[in-house]
């Protein structure tokens, strides 16, 4: 199949770009590295040792898509082009709203223009707002914390409604919770720029001495030891659900919602550990206060994904820890 990836250059586009490809589909990427790096480009052909098709642009430009969609003979679409940063999408919220809303409608109705009805979104757990019980099904009640999430649930608000009016699309709407780690390669991973918004990148770049000590946002929530609980899935299994996603819109239509995510949660101190165990190294941390929009605990029930697109996330947090610091070693040689 012939697929457009937006935001493919991005650190769960660039994973998932090499996973289609390894999986026999064709792929055009859509960037404009707000929030990656050229460079990416040629790891991704080197890993794979296959080629694809580049167009460096914005989603919001439908002009460019347009002429991508009748250049390319595009069958499906991988949408994660977006803003994806919680803390600044509370203090630039029309930010968000304006870039990740327009980028879409643009996006869809480009699509219907040209009658390509196979959609996978880049969706988030962050839509199930402040979960009033674990682990959280589809069908959990849905409800947002933070601007960027908003946006999130918007989108696939919209989605369902464009399948209301013509039924014969087929969109998976992909709920990660929190994607880490990197390709075992070492050659992509998550490298934000600036200081970085997720866990991961933070602890890694404590790791590298670039940042003092690690910041832990609050130690009172109601979990084991305090400090909040998540849902980390390897990047690498995350890209594979996307794959299956592909699989799946081909044979059916409709709108499905599907949790991508291990099933279990683990705290920042048990990421912190599990990372100072498997590299050996000691991570300095500092207690701060809590932050906007956080909330204390959040795991999927992965059920759904395993009956419809038979798919298990394999790797555990050791590994992701193990492959995030890889990717940082490999990176410094390559830079020197």
């Amino acid at each position: 199949m012939k697929i457009l990836v937006t935001g493919g250059a991005g650190y769960i586009g660039s994973h998932t770009v090499v996973e289609l490809l390894n999986a026999g589909h064709e792929v055009v990427v859509l960037d404009n590295f707000s929030n990656s790096n050229e460079s990416v480009l040629n790891s991704m052909e080197q890993i794979t040792q296959k080629s694809f098709s580049f167009i460096r642009g914005d989603v919001q430009d439908k002009d460019l898509l347009k002429k991508i969609f009748e250049q390319e003979q595009i069958e499906a679409v991988i949408h994660f082009a977006g803003f994806k940063a919680v803390g600044e999408s509370v203090l630039n919220p029309l930010k968000y709203y304006e870039n990740n809303l327009f980028s879409t409608i643009c996006l869809l109705e480009v699509m219907n223009l040209f009658h390509v009805k196979k959609l996978v979104f880049s969706s988030s757990a962050t839509v199930y707002g402040n979960p009033s019980k674990l682990p959280i099904f589809e069908d959990s009640s849905l409800s947002t914390t933070n601007p960027y999430g908003t946006t999130k649930l918007m989108i696939e608000q919209i989605l369902r409604d464009m399948v209301v009016a013509d039924a014969t699309w087929s969109i998976v709407l992909l709920r990660y919770f929190n994607p880490i780690g990197a390709h075992e390669s070492g050659l992509i991973g998550e490298n934000p720029n600036g200081i970085p918004n997720n866990l991961m990148p933070y602890i890694v770049k404590v790791a590298n001495q670039e940042l003092p000590q690690l910041q832990v946002f609050g130690n009172d929530y109601d979990t084991k030891d305090g400090t909040g609980v998540r849902d980390y899935i390897h990047v690498v299994d995350l890209a594979l659900g996307h794959v299956a996603a592909i699989d799946y819109v081909k044979r059916y239509q409709g709108v499905e919602a599907i949790n991508l995510g291990t099933g279990h949660g683990y705290s920042v101190l048990d990421l912190v550990h599990s990372f100072e165990s498997v590299n050996h190294i000691s991570i300095p941390y500092q207690i701060v206060p809590r932050r906007p929009g956080d909330i204390a605990s959040c795991y999927a029930d992965v059920t759904k994904a395993q009956k419809l697109l038979n798919w298990k996330a394999q790797k555990d947090i050791n590994m992701m820890c193990k492959d995030a610091y890889h990717y940082l070693e490999v990176q410094k040689k390559q830079n020197h």
